[in-house]
């Protein structure tokens, strides 16, 4: 969570939707099958898919509930039944509709109260999350047709004895893999835009990260309609972009998922941290580990500070040295940080997750450290205080030696 939050007015993002529906009916209708005796074009048929998985991935339930509809419209009555589940009204309806009540909610949110917004942003966050894994498993597998099965693909490998293999269809199946991994990492990328918003303190950020997505995807889906090559292109320039940023979004995105768990699960009640390796986040690069890395803090037998994590949470593990010096925790609004003391000035080097807030002095005692510290808005906060109760005389309590 953040460490405090301003209202800003948020784009109308029902536009979006609105324009969205809008060149969906403004696209030439092509024909649900090809006409008699004429091929279906395989550049085509491989560009939309491409471009619908990237689409897609950047707002699942928008995309899969868009594409779902656009199914049904242009399906005749009499064969609708043969479409998949997510062409079916009882699931892009009610997706579509929660769509525009999560759009309602960020065109009020500049109305609400400062960190009122922010629950609702989590739960975005979880039907973000879900969407993604759903789509990922049930849906890209389903569009994945880079190879028509009816194009004559396997004409060739009649005289073989391939006559009744579907050549075309083996090579889809080839392909999936290889589909769904552009999904995940196009849907890393744009899940950590989730993330950001839900760590951001300002509505301004808020604002220009959403505008920022929606730009993306109406891009993608007006080029993919009035030109499906260009629309290609755009596509893979995103694929591409999304493939550098993965480690940066992966490790975004665990961050993001620890902080939703502790905050809907309420885990700091009942919980207590381990006399040593507690789990926490790097807060900067340390030597060659970089930011948001997610590992265990251990004190060795000589005191030394180590973090250990795996690349990836599965690799090989790996462990850096933290520098020797004065350390001390940080106890923050929404959750705990661990410090390093150079004279008058600290210097942030992990942040803990939510479940240890309230448990700072035990943080303190298990690695040994020399104090506790108020950081943050908590800090800000409790000088407001102070500063309010001596205005009506209140004399501050004697703090110990």
């Amino acid at each position: 969570m953040t460490e405090g939050e301003t209202s800003c007015t948020l784009p109308p993002m029902k536009t979006w939707l609105v324009a969205f529906c809008v060149v969906c009916l403004a696209r030439p209708a092509r024909a649900a099958e090809p006409a008699p005796g004429v091929k279906p074009n395989i550049g085509l048929e491989t560009a939309e898919t491409i471009c619908k998985i990237t689409g897609v991935a950047m707002s699942p339930l928008l995309g899969t509930g868009a594409v779902g509809a656009y199914d049904w419209f242009k399906t005749p009555s009499e064969k609708r039944d043969s479409l998949h589940w997510y062409a079916r009204p009882l699931f892009w309806l009610p997706a579509l509709l929660l769509v525009g009540a999560v759009a309602a909610k960020d065109a009020a949110g500049a109305a609400l109260p400062p960190g009122w917004k922010k629950p609702l942003d989590v739960a975005e966050t979880i039907e973000n999350k879900v969407a993604g894994i759903v789509a990922a498993g049930a849906f890209v597998p389903l569009i994945t047709t880079f190879f028509p099965t009816d194009s004559g693909t396997s004409a060739g490998l009649v005289h073989l004895g391939f006559a009744t293999v579907s050549f075309a269809g083996f090579l889809n199946l080839l392909l999936t893999p290889l589909a769904m991994a552009a999904f995940v990492v196009v849907w890393i990328a744009a899940h950590a835009i989730n993330v950001l918003i839900l760590l951001s303190p300002w509505g301004a950020v808020d604002a220009a990260l959403k505008a920022f997505r929606t730009f993306l995807l109406g891009l993608v889906t007006i080029t993919s309609f009035t030109n499906p090559f260009a629309g290609v292109i755009l596509s893979l320039i995103i694929i591409v972009i999304a493939y550098f940023l993965a480690g940066w979004s992966f490790r975004l995105t665990v961050f993001g998922s620890i902080y939703v768990w502790d905050f809907v699960t309420g885990r700091r009640k009942g919980f207590k941290p381990a006399p040593n390796a507690n789990w926490m986040f790097t807060a900067r690069k340390i030597e060659r580990t970089p930011i948001r890395t997610y590992g265990k803090l251990v004190r060795g037998e000589k005191n030394q500070l180590t973090f250990e994590y795996r690349p990836w949470l599965l690799l090989k593990p790996r462990t850096v040295t933290l520098l020797a010096g004065r350390y001390a925790v940080g106890r923050g609004l929404f959750y705990p940080e661990i410090m390093r003391v150079e004279g008058e000035e600290t210097k942030t080097m992990l942040v803990l997750p939510p479940r240890y807030r309230t448990h700072e002095d035990e943080v303190s005692l298990a690695y040994g450290f020399s104090e506790v510290r108020d950081v943050g808005l908590l800090k800000g906060f409790k000088a407001i205080w102070r500063g309010i109760k001596s205005l009506f005389g209140a004399e501050p309590k004697p703090v110990a030696a």
